[in-house]
């Protein structure tokens, strides 16, 4: 949800650096509409377009992306086919979509077996439903690297139990250059300090 602490943090930080800030919800997340449970990766990254899209109707088309968490996968799938960008910055985000089956706080085989199921993520309970494992299973946002010829920024902490370490290291060994890597220290995957958020920022 664009109303999450973090995010709120880093629109204002970024706002105050200068930057314009487009920052939205998620199908069936926070005040978008749609039911979560219906919603895929897919149409996650279609969301990140179609915003791209009205931004460059608007303002002007963006020239950055950020992503956080599996914001950050969604980003690095759309990049590539939003010639306007160009940079991607991703914080905490997992390496594959399909990472976020092994954080699921909820019962994998009670979704496969009655379409959706209730899961927990960092916290946070959702109704997850089989069209969005299925549709993990699919994608390969990885691959949307090798075809981004901008520049990436990847954040992550050493410590985030939500999104391990690896994921990052993955992340940057698909990416190409120019990259940067950058270690969050003692933060949390949610960024709940606020001067973790503002040097992310």
């Amino acid at each position: 949800s664009k109303d999450l602490r973090v995010v709120r943090r880093l629109t204002s930080s970024l706002t105050d650096q200068g930057f314009a800030v487009l920052s939205f919800d998620f199908t069936g997340l926070g005040h978008s509409e749609g039911d979560f449970v219906e919603s895929t990766f897919t149409a996650d990254v279609q969301d990140l377009i179609a915003a791209a899209e009205y931004l460059a109707q608007t303002i002007a088309p963006p020239s950055l992306l950020v992503g956080h968490s599996l914001g950050g996968a969604a980003v690095r799938a759309a990049a590539p086919d939003l010639p306007s960008v160009k940079a991607v910055a991703t914080i905490a985000a997992p390496a594959d979509p399909a990472h976020v089956r092994k954080i699921f706080d909820g019962d994998i085989d009670a979704i496969i077996r009655d379409g959706s199921a209730p899961a927990t993520i960092a916290g946070r309970t959702f109704t997850v439903g089989l069209s969005f494992l299925e549709d993990l299973e699919k994608l390969q946002p990885l691959k949307a690297l090798a075809r981004f010829k901008g520049a990436t920024l990847i954040l992550h902490s050493p410590i985030d139990e939500i999104v391990s370490i690896d994921n990052a290291e993955t992340i940057y060994r698909a990416s190409r250059h120019p990259k940067s890597f950058v270690s969050l220290d003692t933060a949390d995957h949610l960024l709940s300090n606020k001067a973790d958020v503002d040097y992310v920022a």
